[in-house]
């Protein structure tokens, strides 16, 4: 009873990750998605967030690793955000995007990336494409003016 409760969960998430990303990449391919600003890196938002479910569930994360990244996953599912996605469309999962690119490179940094890229199922390297989104969200704080509230506190925790 519990393999199979098990596997519909398993198809359920796949379900849901191929459905999510089906509707990014029909809107990223049309022709109002092809101009958007950050149409690449908002392709990865299914991928990234496939990444966050499996890390969480794995036993070689620790408990506090586990807190960040399930803190970061109902961050991605509450609709009242800095960037709403019911008010911004698909450009309102950047500020989730930025956030998880946070807390993967935190996560990487404290366990290796060999523990975070066995779960990783998207189609660029993992690593490289932190490191863009990282650039790329340190490009968008900048334009912030709390960006510096924001980064004292991220970093003040982060010790």
């Amino acid at each position: 009873m519990d393999n199979n409760l098990n596997k519909q969960n398993k198809q359920e998430h796949h379900d849901f990750y191929q459905t999510l990303r089906e509707k990014f990449v029909q809107f990223f391919t049309s022709k109002t998605g092809k101009n958007h600003r950050y149409a690449n890196y908002l392709l990865f938002v299914p991928d990234i967030f496939h990444l966050l479910i499996k890390i969480v569930t794995d036993p070689a994360i620790d408990s506090k690793s586990k807190t960040l990244i399930g803190a970061t996953i109902t961050y991605f599912i509450f609709p009242m955000d800095v960037l709403p996605e019911g008010i911004f469309g698909f450009g309102g999962f950047l500020d989730d995007l930025m956030l998880a690119t946070y807390v993967l490179n935190m996560t990487i940094n404290k366990l290796g990336p060999e523990v975070i890229e066995k779960h990783w199922t998207g189609d660029e390297k993992l690593l490289g494409l932190l490191q863009k989104l990282t650039e790329t969200s340190e490009e968008l704080l900048s334009k912030v003016p709390a960006k510096s509230i924001v980064t004292n506190y991220l970093n003040k925790n982060n010790k």
